[in-house]
């Protein structure tokens, strides 16, 4: 076994644990944690791996091959130093306080301190149940821990914030998921995702301890956060210091949803307990890609009827979220106003974030200014004309300024009477584009690699995510491994390679999976 993960788990060592040890179901008060361990399984066997996670870990190719990796990443044994455990923490789903929460199938394994000196944190997602398991297994299927590995590592390449996934390991058992919740349940192969982040402290954690009126507990949460997590703020006094930080996660926030918009990405289940402290994507639950642009588009099946977590809520949801992490915070504030302006620091640096995005991605200098409307009105073409956002933004960089063609971008319209209803409108605005660009005068190449930047050639759409998973379920890896290599370089067009860019395929428009996703996994 690999000796040279070091850890010293500060989480456990710092902050209050439940003095019960057991994955019994129950309320856990007084305490940011729970000591448990993960539950073995039949046959751990590793079906893909990161080479750039497990670089951050000091692992290589010689230690996922070795039979103990599979055994420690599927939660069979563990290595020297860990000290396994589930965190307590609350939040509010859909927009109403669920109390309690926690690592309800989630077994943080300990805190690792690589050769650089960064932190990381490995989490097993599937290992079994826990104390807040809520009557539920504790376990994950193949298609859901598939999806999460595939999504991280995609994410990071895209250049979004984000936790990331080391392995994805079939533990040999099968579980039993009703995926459709309508009564038929049917056994599924399980996997588990080992996940790995500097932390994976949420909104969430502040907020059970502010309900139930801990505020002891809550102040040593905020103090261990700050001085592990956010090192770089500790030697302000302690109201500044505590002031800096909220600000700080707001910014996070703000950047990180702004990279979900630039790169269509949904992520299906914002509730407080799925948003990072440190602003990284967490919780690959029922996200989905944004083929055709559709602002009111979510993937999550439980979100169909409200439609509370569409693509073009995200901000605003973001901005609630942080405002219950506000409520938290107030007992260990002494104003209310630096939270108040925490929260208008988040709406300032979204917007300006967005309109930088914007300008890059359509090759255009600085950030685009708030009145402007170029944007806006592509926007609703786009949707108008039933367009693929991917496509269309991809191919912009190679439209011909002194003759701008819609034909330049037939492959992005899913709808051909759509696109030919749109098309006047379509044309005015490549002639409006195409004069600003020639007014901005900017280097042809330089316009066309900003551009190249800023919208990927290839993105995690959900049709190639189901069909690697219906091969996956067949003993087939191979699309899943090409998938994954496919994804690790999204801005660089890939000779061959053409159909992973490809719009989605008319039989993908309706079909589980690829369209609508359930949280069950």
């Amino acid at each position: 076994m690999n000796t040279s993960l070091r850890f010293d788990n500060r989480f456990v060592s710092e902050l209050p644990g439940d003095p019960e040890e057991s994955p019994r179901l129950r309320q856990v008060r007084g305490a940011l944690w729970s000591r448990v361990l993960p539950t073995p399984v039949a046959a751990p066997r590793v079906l893909a791996w990161s080479p750039e996670c497990a670089a951050l870990l000091g692992l290589g190719e010689e230690d996922v091959q070795a039979p103990w990796f599979a055994q420690v990443f599927g939660g069979n044994r563990q290595m020297p130093g860990m000290e396994p455990y589930a965190a307590n923490y609350g939040g509010h789903q859909f927009g109403n306080w669920a109390g309690q929460l926690g690592d309800g199938r989630a077994i943080l394994l300990g805190e690792t301190v690589n050769a650089q000196g960064e932190r990381w944190e490995l989490q097993l997602k599937g290992a079994g149940p826990t104390p807040y398991s809520r009557g539920a297994d504790g376990r994950a299927v193949l298609r859901s821990s598939l999806r999460e590995f595939l999504c991280s590592e995609a994410m990071h390449h895209l250049g979004v914030p984000t936790t990331r996934a080391l392995s994805l390991v079939a533990t040999g058992d099968g579980v039993m998921r009703d995926m459709f919740y309508d009564g038929r349940p049917r056994e599924e192969p399980g996997a588990i995702v080992c996940r790995v982040a500097p932390s994976f402290i949420r909104f969430g954690n502040f907020e059970l301890p502010a309900a139930r009126g801990e505020v002891e507990l809550l102040q040593k949460l905020v103090d261990f956060t700050i001085a592990r997590d956010f090192p770089h703020l500790a030697a302000l006094p302690e109201t500044e210091r505590r002031i800096a930080w909220f600000r700080e996660v707001c910014e996070r926030t703000a950047t990180m949803v702004a990279h979900w918009m630039r790169v269509g990405f949904v992520h299906g289940v914002m509730n407080t307990d799925n948003l990072s402290i440190l602003g990284l994507t967490i919780d690959y639950g029922p996200y989905g890609w944004i083929d055709n642009l559709d602002p009111d588009w979510t993937p999550n099946t439980t979100d169909a009827g409200g439609r509370r977590y569409r693509f073009g809520h995200q901000a605003r949801i973001a901005h609630w979220n942080l405002a219950q992490l506000a409520n938290a915070l107030v007992p260990v504030m002494q104003d209310t106003g630096p939270l108040e302006e925490g929260l208008q620091h988040y709406v300032q640096t979204f917007l300006g974030a967005e309109r930088a995005h914007n300008a890059a991605k359509l090759g255009l200098r600085g950030a685009l200014a708030q009145e402007d409307t170029l944007m806006r009105d592509l926007f609703g073409l786009l949707h108008a004309a039933e367009t693929d956002m991917t496509i269309f933004f991809r191919a912009l960089a190679g439209l011909d300024l002194n003759a701008p063609a819609l034909a330049l971008f037939d492959a992005a319209f899913y709808d051909p009477a759509k696109r030919d209803a749109q098309a006047p409108l379509f044309e005015q605005w490549l002639e409006r584009y195409a004069a600003r660009v020639r007014e901005e005068a900017l280097d042809p190449a330089e316009r066309v690699r900003r551009m190249n930047a800023a919208n990927p050639c290839y993105v995690p759409r959900n049709y190639l995510a189901q069909q690697a998973i219906d091969s996956a379920e067949a003993g087939d890896m191979a699309p899943l491994h090409a998938l994954h290599d496919v994804l690790r370089h999204p801005y660089t067009e890939q000779p061959g390679r053409e159909a992973f860019a490809a719009r989605r395929p008319d039989w993908a428009r309706n079909r589980a999976g690829c369209s609508m996703l359930s949280c069950s996994s």
